[in-house]
Order: C-alpha cells, then sequence, then structure tokens
C-alpha cells in the first residue's frame, strides 16, 4: 500500500475516482440541474471539511513537521484552501450557484492542472509511504477529489467550453492570482506568516519549471505569466475539441 507517483496503486486510485465521475454522470444525465448543483456542492463542502479534518491531523504529525523544518514545520496560515489545487473545494460551489461561466472555466482549465500537479510531484513528505497515514489519505483524498469536482463542471452540464470565453477566462485566471499573490504579500509584510506561497507567486520553491519561468522574469507573480500564456493554447484546444464535437453531432442529427 505504498503510494508514489505512476505506480500502480496510484493508478489503481486514480481509476477509480475517475470511473466514479463517470458512473455518477451517466446517473445524473436527464436529471434537475438542481439536483446536479446539490450533488456537487454537497460533494464539495464533504472534501473541504476532509480538507479541514487532514490539516487537524496534520498539525499533529511529528514526522511531518521535521520534513516541512525548512518551510518552519506546520502552520495554520501556510495551510489555507488558497493554492492552486484546493481553492477550487470553495470556486466550484460559487460557480456553479452564481452560474459565473468564467469561474466555471476556471475551475474546469485550471484546478485539474493544479490537482494533477500535486499528485505527480508531491513533496517528500507524501510519497513513498502507506496510503493509509492520515496525511496521505488526507493529500491524495483532496487532490482526486478536487479533480473530479471541477471535471463534473462540465460532465454534469453546468458549462460547455466555447473559444469565445477565452478572453474573459485569461482575465479571471490573472485576477485570481492577483488576488491570491497579495495575500501573500500582506501575510508577509504583517508577519502573519513570513514564508506565505499561494499559487507559488512569490517564490519558485525549487519547482523546475517556475524556475525557469523565473530566469526570464525574476520578479514575484510576474514570472507566472509565461505559464499562462501555456495555457491559453491549450484551453483554445480544448474549446476547439468542443465546438467539432457540437458540429458533428447536429450534423448526425
Amino acid at each position: 500500500m505504498i503510494m508514489k507517483p505512476f505506480n500502480a496503486l496510484f493508478f489503481e486510485i486514480f481509476g477509480a475516482f475517475i470511473l466514479i465521475l463517470i458512473i455518477v454522470s451517466i446517473l445524473l444525465r436527464g436529471k434537475s440541474e438542481k439536483l446536479k448543483k446539490g450533488i456537487l456542492v454537497t460533494a464539495c463542502l464533504l472534501t473541504l471539511a476532509g480538507f479541514v479534518l487532514y490539516k487537524y491531523k496534520l498539525s499533529l504529525d511529528a514526522d511531518y513537521n521535521v520534513l516541512r523544518a525548512g518551510m518552519g514545520g506546520f502552520n495554520w496560515w501556510g495551510e489555507l484552501p488558497l493554492h492552486l489545487c484546493n481553492i477550487n473545494m470553495i470556486l466550484v460551489p460559487i460557480a456553479i450557484l452564481t452560474n459565473k461561466r468564467e469561474l466555471m472555466a476556471f475551475c474546469f482549465f485550471v484546478g485539474p492542472l493544479g490537482a494533477l500537479m500535486a499528485l505527480i510531484m508531491p513533496g517528500a513528505e507524501f510519497q513513498g509511504v502507506s496510503i493509509l497515514l492520515p496525511r496521505m489519505l488526507g493529500y491524495y483524498g483532496t487532490h482526486f477529489m478536487v479533480v473530479i469536482e471541477c471535471l463534473s463542471v462540465v460532465t454534469f452540464g453546468f458549462y460547455k467550453p466555447k473559444i469565445k470565453d477565452l478572453p474573459r477566462i485569461v482575465f479571471t485566471i490573472l485576477v485570481i492570482s492577483f488576488v491570491v499573490f497579495m495575500i501573500n504579500m500582506i501575510m508577509r509584510w504583517t508577519g502573519i506568516y513570513e514564508k506565505a506561497n499561494y499559487f507559488y507567486s512569490v517564490e519558485t520553491e525549487g519547482n523546475p519549471i517556475l524556475e525557469i519561468f523565473y530566469s526570464w522574469i525574476p520578479y514575484p507573480f510576474l514570472y507566472l505569466l509565461p505559464s499562462i500564456l501555456i495555457l491559453v493554447p491549450y484551453m483554445a484546444v480544448v474549446m476547439l475539441g468542443f465546438g467539432i464535437g457540437d458540429k458533428l453531432k447536429k450534423n448526425k442529427e
């Protein structure tokens, strides 16, 4: 039961979560929007509750504190749901309850990527040990749930990607990223948490890809701009794919 990125257990658990998404999406086909929203919002709230419990267990984990000594050990201000992956536990319910296309697009395009990055590049404290450890159950459970919750925004029928949405989505990504960056800076300026680095918008923390971006633009927040530019063609391809799918469907009809 040892968990590592890309080992058999990793793929088995990931496959199980994707299967759950497929089954639930099929069962909800043709059901009311109210029911679909209720199920997805409930799932996000339960994930958020599990996230809080997981962080509480983490605060008591002596091994975790040793492994995170370089970052000052466990600190509640550093464990808020403001990272690129887990912020979607909050944004998904807001997006679907307010019917904000830009937010739904952010959750669908950015949320799964953020969660997958965390899953395939976990810190040393989250790999090479039993999945049954509380910190492992919390870490992987949260991130796998975020992946399927963000994908549910489309599979449940709340949002269909369209190329015309692209400018507004880019603007939304920039706004959310900048707001999180300012939260980091406020925490650092006030001394609340001097290592605040949500969205990795202040420091690269050794991430090889972000290190390259920082070598191009050696300024906090601004060095993230290349990653946003990379997202644009990815989102455009996905949107075009949905558009082609719609045309093929209409032609068959």
